[in-house]
């Protein structure tokens, strides 16, 4: 295990390790410093290693707002302008969260309830449909397109079957008016209806088109989807008829800057700082400890931010299966786990022992670990003996057998699994490892077809989706299996409360239950770096402005070209 670990480290060292460091004088540039046009913006995404899902919506895949976010909106997306590298106090780098005061409209000029059950939305003039052929002519985008989008998605065989249990239906008022009726409030309207993973609005025309080819992709966005080659390259190129602007010294500058995006594909992290370094990567966004010391010293340009990943990472356990039905099991695979020590090997202390089901950024929704009871903080400490009693106790004195999944798209979760498997041989239980390819890994949880063990990560969205899509009975993205009528009933009110207050007192109290029940094997949580060229600009390390949608965020980015020449990189 540890070997693996050095020679990742020794790989970082080698990467173009010639002559010393450069000296860089940084340039004074302000904020206020006009836009340049043109050139292409080279990222390689949170999702470096991953090609697209899938392009039609109705197959809700997780990761289908990255994909075409740059090209299909939403009603609401993040308000970049309160971000923290312009003055304001949002880092933008949360999955799925949008806080109600860092949240704009996009494709919705404003909305308001006309009473407490029906939400009317109001649509922007001017907002057109990239034209494609065989899909949809130049037009511009209307009530019905919104109806006809939500019905297509929410008649999907695929969908999360609560979704939109709280709907009455949707309607068009008039072309510019989105009727949203409610049967019962939902906490979540915003981010089911409006910014979350499955709501970037489709022409109508396009439901009778094959979606899944990615050359009949369309939206109203700032760029369109010209060239995409599977593990390799994701391009868009400039939507010249983009309605939205970027208010730059005072002044309204038309979006987007850049006249292509491209994503690159790249499964190995060795290549990826290789591109880096070369400048063949403007921004990579997702950088493990491992690499930022010699990049750092070797690439003294390159700016930098630093975040606490918003996906938990755990060992779900599924609780619909003996032996782990049992509570004492499950705590003692938890104890077992030494994640101290975890976290020094695998992430040189970089990381937090606890920061799931609830996340730091959701403010008062989070309790830290030093404020949980007694019984929470033994999860996250370090007993084996305490977990050999308690497996004699649920009388397995000899221990038992697990499988355990992973998928093998993921270098972090293929080095932490030995380290858990060395834990667990100490009380006498029996891993068996099987790594599988991301399509395969993702459809076994999905069918619940997966083994009793499952090692994931998982986006922890906002306060309440947390705790729904995680641990009520039945949702897609509950690898446990966790299941109890009285949780569930009490979700059920939780997301019915329109008091803030109240849901963060009853978010606290559920989230110390389920920590409590151990349903997962609760690990630790990695810190991660972003790494950009100082070239990038009007950019200060956001990662996402809806459901992991990068595409607002990369249209407000342009290229310093003349600093890329004094570089010596253009």
């Amino acid at each position: 295990m540890k070997s693996a670990l050095v020679a990742l480290a020794a790989t970082a060292l080698a990467l173009g390790g010639c002559g010393p460091p450069r000296t860089y004088d940084r340039p004074e540039r302000s904020l206020d410093d006009p836009p340049q046009y043109g050139g292409e913006l080279n990222v390689g995404t949170v999702y470096v290693t991953l090609s697209a899902l899938s392009w039609d919506p109705a197959d809700w895949t997780w990761k289908s707002n990255h994909d075409t976010g740059l090209v299909r909106e939403q009603l609401f997306a993040a308000d970049l302008s309160q971000a923290v590298s312009r003055g304001g106090s949002y880092p933008f780098v949360a999955d799925a969260y949008i806080p109600p005061e860092v949240m704009r409209g996009e494709l919705a000029e404003s909305w308001e309830w006309e009473d407490p059950l029906t939400l009317v939305v109001k649509l922007r003039k001017g907002v057109r449909f990239q034209p494609n052929e065989g899909v949809v002519g130049p037009r511009e985008i209307d009530a019905g397109d919104i109806v006809a989008t939500y019905d297509y998605i929410n008649a999907s065989p695929k969908k999360i079957g609560t979704y939109f249990d709280f709907m009455e239906g949707v309607e068009a008022r008039d072309d510019r008016t989105v009727i949203y009726r409610f049967k019962t409030y939902n906490a979540e309207w915003a981010y089911r209806l409006g910014y979350g993973y499955y709501t970037g609005a489709i022409p109508k025309e396009a439901i009778g088109v094959d979606q899944r080819d990615w050359r009949n992709l369309t939206g109203t966005g700032p760029y369109r989807l010209d060239r995409y080659i599977q593990g390799h390259t994701q391009s868009f190129r400039r939507n010249d008829d983009y309605w939205d602007t970027e208010m730059v010294a005072g002044e309204p500058r038309k979006l987007p800057f850049t006249d292509r995006v491209t994503y690159r594909i790249i499964k190995d992290y060795s290549t990826v700082i290789t591109y880096l370094r070369s400048g063949k990567l403007d921004i990579v966004e997702q950088i493990p400890w491992t690499f930022v010391e010699h990049l750092k010293s070797v690439s003294p340009e390159l700016q930098w931010s630093r975040w606490l990943a918003p996906q938990g990472t755990y060992i779900a356990l599924r609780t619909d299966r003996p032996p782990l039905d049992d509570a004492r099991v499950r705590r003692a695979l938890n104890i077992a786990v030494n994640q101290q020590e975890m976290t020094e090997l695998l992430d040189g202390g970089d990381s937090e022992l606890m920061a799931f089901p609830q996340h730091p950024a959701f403010g008062a929704n989070f309790q830290p670990l030093e404020e949980m009871p007694e019984s929470v903080k033994e999860l996250f400490g370090y007993d084996p003996e305490k977990a050999r009693a308690l497996l004699q106790e649920a009388g397995l004195k000899d221990g038992f057998d697990i499988t355990v999944q992973v998928c093998s798209c993921s270098p972090q979760h293929m080095d932490m699994l030995p380290l858990i498997e060395s834990y667990w041989s100490k009380i006498g239980v029996r891993m068996t490892i099987e790594p599988m390819e991301y399509a395969a890994f993702l459809s076994a949880m999905t069918t619940k077809t997966h083994k009793a063990g499952y090692l994931m990560n998982t986006g922890h969205v906002s306060p309440t989706t947390t705790l729904r899509k995680n641990f009520m009975t039945g949702q897609t993205w509950n690898p446990s299996m966790y299941s109890d009528a009285d949780l569930d009933r009490r979700l059920d009110a939780f997301l019915t409360t329109r008091d803030e207050e109240e849901r963060i007192r009853e978010a606290r109290a559920m989230t110390v239950e389920i920590l409590d029940q151990a349903p997962y094997v609760w690990l630790p949580t990695q810190y991660y770096y972003t790494a950009w060229w100082p070239w990038v600009r009007n950019y200060g390390g956001e990662l996402r402005a809806g459901a992991v949608r990068p595409g607002p965020i990369y249209a407000r980015i342009w290229i310093d070209h003349e600093l890329k020449r004094e570089l010596g990189f253009e």
